[in-house]
């Protein structure tokens, strides 16, 4: 198997082990093993995917730690989908992602250190962390409202809004508050879900960190809005089309016995003669005219397209 390949089946390998850990010692429903594979198959497709177009030989260090939190949130994916048919293991659920969370601060320190930044680990990154956010903020909303699903959808609504809105998926700067926030929705919704705080106190964490989204996701759309490329369409010059004076009518080509009557002339043209043999009278051409290919007329040569 190819190496640019084996990482993402590594993790897809990883993945399986995970949930059948689970499945032997908390137990996943037919939903449960179908969400966490579902969900393992597209992470590895859409790795081997970016690993194919960025031309990568292989995993870097930070990526494989990033890898290893993919394995943790499809594990907090099966464990939520497990959850609307049965109780769930909370505890486990939680740690699971707060693990996850952790790790979040350990792949840009490796990728740092190690000189592996990359467009394709940053990417893998961000993907990541939204996915798990989507997850947790699923698994809360039951008990906090549907209100709280608007903190794990706002990023997937952004990248939709870009296929429409083109100057949506702009560069942006990096921003260290923006990371900060990010990092805030794991956790805020992470204790949410922990449910170790009176249901008010969890509502009021849980509208700080939609509050602290909406911010983030303004400025940087405000941003873009700012610098959005703009196309001023100037009124278009009418083109200026020289009219050329129209052409004298050209004689027409007549050949005949001596004797016969003369031809008019053009106006404003003096007629050129061509002398003929065999007692002929001269062909009255007008002059000045484009002589294209020539033509044999009784021995005397005229342009071709004159002749019938």
């Amino acid at each position: 198997m190819p190496t640019v390949r084996s990482g993402p089946v590594i993790g897809l390998t990883a993945q399986l082990v995970v949930l059948a850990a689970l499945a032997a010692t908390v137990g996943l429903t037919g939903a449960g093993w179908l969400a966490g594979v579902g969900y393992a198959a597209v992470t590895c497709l859409a790795l081997s995917r970016g690993l194919r177009r960025s031309g990568a030989s292989g995993l870097g260090p930070a990526d494989r730690v990033t890898l290893t939190r993919a394995v943790l949130v499809g594990a907090v994916t099966a464990l939520v989908v497990d959850s609307f048919d049965r109780p769930t293991p909370v505890g486990l659920l939680v740690t699971v992602a707060a693990v996850a969370l952790l790790l979040d601060a350990v792949d840009g320190q490796v990728a740092r250190r190690t000189g592996t930044v990359s467009a394709l680990g940053a990417r893998f990154d961000m993907e990541v962390d939204a996915f798990l956010i989507l997850v947790l903020s699923v698994y809360v909303a039951p008990a906090a409202g549907s209100w709280v699903l608007a903190i794990g959808l706002m990023r997937y609504v952004f990248v939709a809004a870009s296929a429409v809105l083109p100057w949506l998926g702009g560069s942006l700067p990096p921003r260290l508050w923006r990371k900060v926030v990010a990092a805030a929705q794991g956790v805020l919704l992470a204790v949410a879900a922990a449910e170790v705080l009176p249901r008010s106190w969890t509502t009021l964490v849980l509208v700080a960190a939609l509050a602290l989204l909406i911010e983030s996701f303004g400025r940087d759309v405000a941003w873009l809005w700012r610098r959005r490329p703009t196309s001023r369409r100037q009124p278009a010059a009418r083109p200026r089309v020289a009219v050329a004076p129209a052409p004298a009518p050209a004689a027409r080509l007549v050949t005949g016995r001596a004797g016969a009557t003369p031809l008019a002339r053009a106006p404003g043209h003096t007629p050129v003669a061509l002398p003929l043999t065999d007692g002929q009278t001269p062909v009255i051409v007008p002059p000045l005219l484009p002589v294209p290919a020539m033509a044999t007329l009784s021995g005397a040569t005229v342009p071709a397209h004159w002749t019938r």
